[in-house]
This record gives structure tokens, C-alpha cells and sequence, in this order.
């Protein structure tokens, strides 16, 4: 009898190793894994008598084929919307205000990534193992988190000045510099994103996968055990998504009752309605900021702590893990480049200074 040829995607060899840099041709090693079951079905049967599922296969193939188009997509429109922002601030100094240093801040640490990370991913779908070496696998893994880290605390940062803005408007203004504030806080943001991607730096590793000697760049040494990837699995999702999120969120819901409230009792005057209209619309770009980055970043979080805490993950990882883990880290290079398109579409003044 025909052996059947399993849906499911071997990853036997692969334990504790899906992450950033993991290696594109799980097609190649898969059919190596299976070669008698090829052969079998080459020579004894067809696909209707063997149940051959060729979707997985497809799947494989277009998977090579899409993730670096949509990569070069991503690395061209965040080059662009990123650069063309940073030089729309630098260049009228009008935009600096309070809420845009952090929105720059958001665009460098984006940039980063598109120039840094991007690149060196998407060659893996060329080039089906690591080929940079150590240094750049430390580099790649520590930018990539210390970015995301400063992303996400700068949306916090930038939610935090919007709450105090709407909600103690008097205080934003105490002192005599308040965009000088503003910078060390920037600053304080930078040293603290990279002091938590630090662990990436120092204990990312090149090690050889499977039966060809594939090269991975994985984050978390195997010598560590099991506990150490799922303690930074956690760390992570706690980090770089759970706890800012919950904070960005109160801060909202505070800031959204202050508004209301400020609508129903602000007097009738055109500069008030102004003023209160300007508010609303500095809150919706945050707010558009936070969706977009919370909607980007959350399959990858799903993706990871179902991977690495189901104890049969390895057994029943199929076309669908595969799916939501190449959606997950396409999405959280996607949030790279939406900003620029949030902030065009939200605010008139750097619409014009766009379009200039």
C-alpha cells in the first residue's frame, strides 16, 4: 500500500528554531524528510489514490516566490514614507512640536528596520541559509528589538503627552523648553530600547538545522534550554505588546471622557472649537499609530507563544501555523511603513508640506 505523504510540515528538526531568520525551503527539507513517499507515489500511484496534498507544496513555492516581492514593497515604501517624513521635520521647523519629535522618533527607529532588517530576511527566501555570519545575525536580531522596543515605548511616550495635553492642558506647557523635555525623553526612550534588545546581541547564535547543514540565526541559545526561548517568548509579548498596550488604552479611554466632557461645557467661540478640534485630530493620529501596531504586531505574539509553549506544536505545525508565522513577521515589517501614510492622512499640515 501507498504510504501517504502527511500534510503536516516536519519539523522535527527544527526544535526552538522558528523565529526572525528561519530558514525559507521547509519544502526541500520536508520532501528529504519524505523521499519514500515520493518515490512511491512516482511510481505506484496518482494523486486521487495517494491523497498527495499538493496545496502544501503550492503553498511552499509561492511562499518563495511572494514574501521577498512583498518584502521589496515594504523596504521601498518605507524608505520612502520614513525619509520623506524625517526630512519634512528637519527641513520646517514649524513641525516641531511636542507630539511630532516622538513621531519622528517612531519613523528612525522604523527606518531602521526597513534598511537593517529587511534586507537580510528577505534574502533567506534566496538563499535558504543564513550566509551573513555571527556578527550580522547579532546585529540583525538586536536592531529588530531594540527598533520594535523603541516603537512601542515611544507610542507610549506620545500617549502619555496627548493624555497630559487633553486632560491637564496647563501642564504641558510648565518649564521653560518643553521640546527640550521632550528630546531627553526621546533619549531615555533610545538607551531604554536598547538596553532590553541587549539579550539579542549577546546570546544570538549561528547553529546548523536539518540534514543539509542549513544555517539559522536563532535568538535564543539551544545550551540554555527550552526555558530560556519561552521566558523570551513572554518577555516579549509582555514588553513589546501586553503591558504598553493596557497603558496606551487607559490613557485613551481617559483622554476620550475629557473630550467629551470639553466638548459639552466649551463655550460657543471659534478658537475654542479650534483648539479642542486640533486635540481630537492629534489623538486620532496616535490613536491610528496604536491600531495599526497592535493589529501588525499581534500575529507574531500568537504565533510565537502558541509555538513555543504547546508541548505538540512541533507534531501539528501545518499550512496554517505556516501561514499566520510568514503573516506575522510580514505584518511586523509592514508597521514599518504605515506610519507616514497615518500622518499624511491625518494631518493637513504635513499633508501641505508634503505636497510641496
Amino acid at each position: 500500500m501507498v504510504q501517504v505523504m502527511q500534510t503536516e510540515i516536519v519539523m522535527a528538526d527544527y526544535p526552538d528554531a522558528l523565529d526572525h531568520y528561519f530558514p525559507a525551503n521547509l519544502t526541500e527539507i520536508w520532501l528529504d524528510d519524505n523521499s519514500t513517499n515520493v518515490s512511491a507515489v512516482l511510481v505506484n500511484g496518482t494523486e486521487s489514490e495517494t491523497d498527495i496534498d499538493l496545496v502544501v507544496l503550492r503553498w511552499m513555492t509561492i511562499k518563495a516566490v511572494m514574501v521577498p516581492v512583498v518584502f521589496a514593497l515594504i523596504f521601498v515604501a518605507g524608505c520612502l514614507g520614513n525619509g520623506t517624513l524625517i526630512h519634512v521635520f528637519v527641513r520646517h521647523k514649524e513641525l516641531r512640536t511636542t507630539p511630532n519629535i516622538y513621531i519622528v522618533a517612531l519613523s528612525v527607529g522604523d527606518l531602521c528596520v526597513v534598511l537593517f532588517c529587511i534586507p537580510f530576511v528577505a534574502t533567506i527566501y534566496t538563499f535558504q541559509s543564513w550566509p551573513y555570519g555571527l556578527i550580522m545575525c547579532k546585529i540583525g536580531e538586536f536592531v529588530t528589538q531594540a527598533s520594535t522596543g523603541m516603537s512601542v515605548f515611544t507610542l507610549t511616550a506620545l500617549s502619555v503627552d496627548r493624555y497630559v495635553a487633553i486632560t491637564h492642558p496647563m501642564r504641558a506647557h510648565v518649564g521653560n523648553n518643553p521640546r527640550r523635555l521632550t528630546y531627553c525623553v526621546v533619549a531615555g526612550i533610545v538607551v531604554l530600547a536598547l538596553l532590553c534588545a541587549l539579550p539579542f546581541l549577546l546570546f544570538a547564535e549561528v547553529v546548523p538545522k536539518g540534514h543539509d547543514g542549513i544555517l539559522v540565526c536563532h535568538p535564543y541559545p539551544e545550551h540554555f534550554g527550552p526555558g530560556y526561548g519561552q521566558g523570551m517568548v513572554v518577555y516579549k509579548a509582555l514588553l513589546y505588546y501586553a503591558v504598553p498596550l493596557t497603558l496606551i488604552t487607559v490613557f485613551y479611554i481617559s483622554m476620550a471622557r475629557r473630550l467629551v466632557q470639553s466638548a459639552a461645557s466649551m463655550p460657543g467661540e471659534a478658537r475654542a472649537r479650534r483648539q479642542i478640534n486640533s486635540r481630537k485630530n492629534v489623538a486620532k493620529m496616535v490613536l491610528g499609530f496604536v491600531f495599526f501596531f497592535a493589529v501588525c504586531f499581534l500575529p507574531n505574539h500568537v504565533f510565537f507563544l502558541w509555538f513555543y509553549f504547546d508541548p505538540n506544536a512541533e507534531q501539528v505545525y501545518n499550512i496554517f501555523w505556516d501561514i499566520l508565522r510568514i503573516l506575522g513577521f510580514t505584518l511586523s515589517f509592514t508597521n514599518s511603513c504605515v506610519n507616514p501614510v497615518v500622518m499624511y492622512c491625518v494631518s493637513s499640515t504635513f499633508r501641505k508640506m508634503f505636497n510641496r
